[in-house]
């Protein structure tokens, strides 16, 4: 009975390793790539990363910081919409600059006020009076000069009707009569006049100040809405309404630093690709007028011709496409901006990384 089983045993292990030995000596099908890499479409042609950007005439996508710190309390577009030049784009909250500009322009309109009453002197009613004081002292000097002549005339027909002070008075009262026309004369003079030209200036230069203040309050009031400084697309919102925005831009969440509160790309008619040449490949870009390039989307076995718009004069560490300053920096790319007409069969976007390869036309 043992012999049988240890029988069984044998056969079992020699038929397990019959079948393992054709199961795994049985050639194998591999699975087709998703995508075959990006060949080199030239023959002495260099490879450089590339990234997408909307196609401006010179510089890159319009990074939009706000003048202004506080809140948002309102974005007005969405990304991906066109705009033009001069469309406001995002508010912040502006409640107390808008009470210290309307303080100040109250302040400004009433030192105008002041200046056109100055300006507008004499008052007819002002004139009224002063000529009403000018015709009671002319009375007064005609009434104090009839009781004058009389006690003269009394005085020297009977010298002891009328006491030699009597006359005096009179006569006094004569003089004081007469002064008073001549006040009354220079008043009406000096309202006729109106104001002092130095009243005036004086009241002018207080409301320029106040008036440019109230301008300056204005300009600044202007900052708390944000605008489009060009024509195009709006390529990104990285600010929220309630959200806290500085000079420095928005706090993002996900990076944990400030990013632009929106970015901006030109029309996407066209898109551009600036590519980032590694300095030990410079040598070999070919001269601009027999330079071409070819664009391979990644993922895909989609390529396009690139049209050479210009190079960039500078190069600069590779930082450039990742954006973080801990990367080493002892690799140093030339930017190279190439551009292309937005194909309709195929979803493109500005941030998007491509491959290139630059090459040389053959020379006729």
């Amino acid at each position: 009975m043992k012999g049988r089983l240890i029988f069984f045993l044998a056969a079992a292990g020699l038929l397990t390793g019959l079948a393992s030995a054709y199961y795994f000596n049985v050639p194998r099908t591999h699975q087709p790539p998703a995508f075959s890499p990006a060949p080199n479409p030239y023959p002495r042609g260099i490879y450089a990363n590339g990234i997408i950007e909307s196609a401006q005439s010179n510089g890159e996508n319009v990074n939009l910081f706000p003048e202004v710190s506080g809140t948002v309390s309102g974005i007005l577009v969405s990304e991906g919409q066109t705009v033009t030049r001069g469309t406001p784009l995002l508010t912040i909250d502006d409640s107390v600059q808008r009470a210290v500009a309307e303080q100040q322009r109250a302040q400004a309109e009433a030192a105008l006020a002041q200046l056109n009453a100055l300006r507008a002197q004499p008052r007819p009613e002002t004139l009224a009076v002063t000529q009403a004081q000018l015709a009671l002292a002319r009375a007064s000097l005609k009434t104090a000069q009839d009781q004058y002549d009389k006690q003269s005339r009394l005085y020297e027909t009977d010298s002891k009707a009328v006491s030699k002070d009597t006359v005096d008075n009179a006569a006094n009262a004569v003089r004081v009569a007469a002064a008073g026309v001549e006040v009354a004369q220079r008043q009406l003079e000096l309202t006729r006049a109106g104001a002092w030209s130095y009243d005036i200036d004086n009241q002018r230069r207080q409301y320029d100040a106040l008036h440019n203040a109230y301008l300056a309050s204005a300009a600044q009031l202007d900052r708390y809405t944000i605008k489009a400084p060009i024509d195009g697309v709006i390529l990104s919102v990285r600010a929220a309404v309630g959200g806290y925005v500085s000079p420095q831009g928005s706090y993002g969440t996900y990076t944990g630093g400030f990013t632009p509160v929106m970015v901006m790309g030109g029309p996407q008619d066209y898109l551009a690709v600036r590519c980032y040449v590694d300095e030990i490949l410079v040598p070999r870009l070919p001269p601009p007028e027999r330079l071409r390039a070819a664009m391979f989307v990644r993922g895909t076995s989609f390529s396009l011709p690139l049209e050479y718009v210009r190079t960039q004069p500078y190069v600069g560490p590779k930082i450039a496409l990742s954006n973080q300053r801990a990367e080493r920096v002892d690799v140093r790319v030339l930017p190279v901006i190439f551009r292309f007409s937005k194909p309709a069969g195929m979803a493109l976007y500005p941030g998007q990384l491509v491959d290139v390869y630059i090459g040389e036309e053959p020379a006729s």
